[in-house]
């Protein structure tokens, strides 16, 4: 397996696989959001990346979005994993840890002191990979609607 960054010619894979990421947490899906979501990582300016795991016969199996974020109370950066998503053929394979694993040198590389993210609660299979590399903290989100 390899990680890397998302390049122009990952595109079409990559929309197959965020279709699979949206289906999983039962989210429409359209153009628009692809285009906005692949044009943010494509956008030297914007601090939305992306990062891949190949199979060994470089096919494009799961993805990773990650941000940096202002964390005020600490007055420093620090990093939030926005996405994180591997083609159901391919878990149990390392993908997850391998996409981790790259995550955490980027991070030193930003020298950001932490990486958070969220899941859902009933993300048993994915929360159980997560348990091992990190730990929970004692936060509830809340999501306020607009409009």
């Amino acid at each position: 397996m390899k990680v890397e960054e998302l390049n122009i010619a990952d595109k079409e894979q990559w929309r197959l696989l965020y279709h699979g990421y949206a289906d999983f947490y039962q989210m429409p899906m359209n153009e628009e959001i692809l285009e906005s979501v692949w044009s943010w990582i494509n956008d030297n300016k914007n601090k939305f990346y992306a990062i891949g795991v190949r199979s060994s016969d470089d096919i494009l199996i799961g993805f990773m979005h990650y941000r940096e974020m202002p964390s005020p109370l600490r007055g420093t950066i620090v990093g939030f994993l926005d996405d994180l998503y591997v083609h159901p053929d391919y878990r149990g394979t390392g993908a997850v840890q391998a996409l981790f694993k790259e995550l955490k040198i980027i991070s030193k590389q930003n020298c950001w002191p932490y990486v958070r993210w969220i899941t859902a609660t009933d993300n048993h299979r994915a929360r159980s990979v997560y348990d091992k590399i990190s730990n929970t903290i004692d936060f509830v989100t809340y999501q306020m609607p607009i409009g």
